[in-house]
């Protein structure tokens, strides 16, 4: 079906929208899956955070060309879908990986996260980036030690503790 003028420039401001929030891209390639299977992962990537859609390559060029994911121009050839890491910059790259499990027809082909063009060699590492949870938890943990003890310090010499505070503030 022909789109005209006013629907490709309306695709092009969603995906350009799109990208300016999103923290990473994946795309792959999906020639020979049914549409239940787009379906599914449609599904899958709502629940996961990560904005899917299959558009034509010229559109997505154009929609990428003033983001951060401008490199990925090289790689847009063949019937592509895109994914859209929105939540977490592993998001995409995680949804393709673990569908791709299951279905051997979708092949990434192409990853983003703003620092340059990534291969599809890459989609382990990418997939493996945490979520912001996780790193906020792993983040917590390395100060949990010296935050304790700092704690259990100030709890066992207050006077100490204030005479050190009015020390700092008089170097100040």
């Amino acid at each position: 079906m022909a789109l005209g003028l006013a629907a490709k420039k309306e695709i092009v401001a969603e995906i350009s929208d799109v990208a300016s929030r999103a923290l990473s891209v994946a795309v792959a390639e999906y020639r020979g899956m049914e549409v239940s299977e787009l379906t599914d992962l449609r599904v899958k990537a709502r629940e996961q955070g990560v904005y899917l859609k299959v558009v034509r390559n010229t559109l997505a060029k154009r929609a990428l060309a003033d983001s951060q994911f401008a490199d990925l121009d090289s790689a847009l050839t063949g019937p592509l879908i895109y994914g859209f890491s929105i939540d977490a910059p592993g998001g995409a790259a995680r949804l393709f990986k673990d569908f791709g499990k299951t279905n051997d027809k979708l092949k990434v082909t192409a990853l983003s996260i703003g620092s340059g063009l990534l291969g599809p060699e890459k989609l382990d590492a990418v997939a493996a980036l945490p979520t912001r949870d996780e790193a906020l938890a792993k983040l917590l943990a390395t100060f949990k030690a010296p935050v304790g003890k700092f704690v259990q310090t100030i709890n066992e010499v207050p006077g100490k503790f204030v005479r050190v505070l009015a020390a700092v503030k008089d170097t100040k």
